[in-house]
């Protein structure tokens, strides 16, 4: 019988991972109009680069399993700061949601970041002996 415990975290990082994935993908395609969300919001376009490098590069990492308490602190620090930033306005029900969301999201990697990545990831792999 299939332990379901041994690969839930892996379902999950795949499950977050994979939402932050297309978000920096989506973010290259129209970089235009992310470059103006983020200055009309008083953020600096020089941190895009660093943001959907975070985005691409850090879901890959969630998902793989791979520095996995690294990034999530890095995620739990970025979304916790895009709530605060963008999401403030709680008189339009939806950015409530956003805010919202991103508390959630930004909990759900806290939970990684006590927790570990679990047993199938690169992080918990067995050394390569030599």
């Amino acid at each position: 019988m299939i332990d379901l415990r041994k690969y839930a975290n892996l379902l999950g990082r795949i499950l977050l991972g994979s939402l932050f994935l297309y978000s920096g993908l989506q973010k290259l395609a129209g970089i235009d109009s992310t470059q103006a969300y983020m200055l009309a919001h008083g953020v600096p376009v020089m941190l895009l680069p660093l943001v959907v490098a975070l985005e691409i590069g850090g879901a890959a990492a969630i998902i793989l399993g791979w520095q996995t308490r690294l990034f999530s602190l890095a995620f739990f620090i970025f979304l916790m700061l895009t709530a605060f930033i963008f999401h403030l306005d709680f008189a339009q029900q939806f950015e409530t949601m956003l805010f919202m969301k991103d508390l959630a999201l930004a909990g759900g990697f806290l939970m990684f970041f006590a927790h570990g990545p679990g047993e199938v990831s690169l992080d918990m792999r067995a050394p390569i002996e030599g």
